[in-house]
């Protein structure tokens, strides 16, 4: 299966499973992210990518500088390892890390969870790429990629057990949209996935298509 297909599974299994009044508040809150406009001013395909410089999931600090000297840089900023989503997504992209690796590219994910919770997700799911911690959503607010859980899904989170506040270590509910950006040596970046419906995710394909566009142009 895809990762759309498997995504789109998950969603048809997490609605069958609510109460009535449960699916009335999370398609209300659905509707409000699509008509926000979280993520109208997100960094795209051309634009500089902003620097970082975070700390790993290893116990030390890791810049966008430092990843490109050594090659392309593929950046996936994910909303935690709390969501079933993103635990979708980390699967498929530690499926392709032998491809982009092979294009000479880097693979790595970002959250705003602390980095205690960031090493315990990477342990957790075996992840073979470096997670880094976005305390504060500062690289997140950066890009232009921040938004908000609604108000009523708060209390739904918390009664699902996914206490956003506490695995980021701050009472905003911010996270980031789901995006993937590929960019190039130079800074610039050449692709961009940025979707505000945090069901959807980009494909693995996409991401080596890009891979392979940049390496041929070199």
């Amino acid at each position: 299966m895809s990762l759309s297909e498997q995504t789109k599974a998950l969603t048809e299994k997490f609605i069958s499973g609510l109460s009535q009044d449960e699916q009335t508040t999370v398609q209300g809150a659905f509707e409000e992210i699509l008509q926000a406009d979280f993520g109208m001013k997100a960094l795209s395909v051309g634009d500089k990518a902003a620097d970082f410089n975070l700390p790993n999931a290893k116990g030390g600090q890791t810049s966008l500088a430092d990843l490109l000297d050594e090659g392309p840089v593929v950046l996936n900023f994910y909303r935690g390892g709390w969501c079933p989503y993103c635990n979708l997504e980390f699967k498929a992209l530690c499926d392709a890390v032998p491809h982009i690796k092979q294009l000479g590219g880097s693979l790595v994910g970002i959250s705003p969870e602390l980095p205690d919770n960031s090493m315990q997700t990477a342990e957790l799911l075996k992840l073979n790429f470096d997670v880094l911690s976005d305390v504060g959503n500062v690289v997140s607010r950066d890009y232009g990629i921040l938004m908000n859980v609604p108000a009523s899904m708060r209390p739904l989170y918390l009664k699902w057990g996914l206490d956003v506040p506490a695995v980021n270590g701050d009472d905003s509910w911010e996270l980031p949209i789901p995006a993937t950006y590929v960019i190039g040596r130079d800074g610039i970046i050449t692709f961009a996935y940025i979707n505000k419906n945090y069901t959807e995710r980009c494909e693995p394909a996409e991401i080596i298509t890009a891979l392979e566009k940049m390496s041929v142009v070199a």
